[in-house]
């Protein structure tokens, strides 16, 4: 019984990291991708996901586009034994068959393993990274990982409110868009008439979200505003048709409006950009398209959102 004694609590001492077989998935708020975590893992206070009370151990789950699932399928395929010490693996999920890598590694001066999973998702690719510090990998081994690994699973929708709750800031008016994503939680998110599988481009769609410094003199602001609004990602052929400062809500801003075309069926848009600035912090920027013949109706929808965003608190 001596030696029994210590093997025993030594077993159940790992066993305890293990995801409980009848828990329900985790999501972080916001995200469509969730799991069981190990014991001793709550949800993380600066990034989606998980993490251990010293926050040495992290658990980071985040939403990829759909492609990147197919292309570490791909990857996989076409080098199955992995390379430079990268382990590869593949496991069953609730969410379907979930594709990762183990290796070690160094966070500063601390060694480390990592485990980086991908697993599909209706309209995304679910990801996540775990890290662990060596003095740890004996509570968290590896068919603890695995075994959280096998517990992830997908919902089909988040709620807006969920969403709009992670902003820094309140929309009070969704001007009747149904479709609410988040891009990145907290910084980001989008209101459309589309969806991601039929594509957002061919019916009017904003992105709201927050942006680091800006410049607080007025030429200097004009110049940002336009060079912004011509790098806006997916709108080619973009020429500037009208650009001028505006009050927000009776703050600084900038209105920048630019013709161009979108997604794959090459749809004639017109963009507007809103950027209401802060002497401080972080400043909004507004990005709202239409296809040109649905402008004048959407333009009313876009002011109507972007008068009712208003701060927290």
């Amino acid at each position: 019984m001596k030696l029994i004694r210590p093997l025993a609590a030594l077993a159940l001492l790992v066993a305890s990291a293990l995801p409980a077989l009848a828990a329900d998935a985790v999501f972080p708020p916001g995200l469509r991708l969730g799991m069981v975590p190990l014991i001793g893992l709550n949800t993380a206070k600066t990034f989606p996901g998980f993490e251990s009370e010293d926050g040495s151990v992290k658990v980071l789950i985040t939403e990829l586009p759909p492609a990147a699932y197919g292309e570490v399928v791909s990857a996989f395929n076409s080098n199955p034994v992995g390379a430079n010490g990268v382990k590869q693996d593949k496991i069953e999920t609730p969410a379907g068959l979930a594709y990762f890598t183990t290796e070690s590694g160094k966070a500063g001066d601390t060694p480390v393993k990592r485990y980086s999973m991908i697993v599909p998702g209706a309209g995304f690719s679910g990801y996540v990274a775990v890290q662990i510090p060596e003095n740890a990998t004996k509570i968290y081994t590896d068919e603890a990982v695995r075994q959280m690994f096998a517990s992830v699973a997908t919902r089909k929708q988040v709620s807006a409110d969920e969403q709009i709750a992670l902003m820094p800031f309140k929309i009070t008016d969704l001007a009747d868009f149904k479709d609410v994503r988040t891009l990145a939680p907290g910084s980001s998110i989008i209101l459309a008439d589309g969806d991601e599988s039929t594509g957002y481009e061919s019916k009017p769609f904003m992105i709201l979200g927050v942006i680091g410094a800006t410049p607080q003199q007025a030429d200097d602001r004009a110049r940002f505003a336009q060079e912004a609004a011509l790098q806006i990602p997916g709108v080619r052929e973009a020429r500037v048709t009208m650009s001028e400062p505006i009050r927000i809500n009776g703050q600084q801003g900038f209105e920048t409006r630019i013709d161009g075309v979108s997604g794959k069926d090459k749809t004639a848009v017109t963009v507007v950009q809103w950027i209401r600035f802060s002497s401080g912090g972080a400043s909004l920027r507004i990005i709202a398209s239409a296809p040109r013949e649905q402008w004048s109706p959407a333009f009313t929808r876009f002011r109507a959102v972007r008068d009712g965003i208003q701060p927290k608190g």
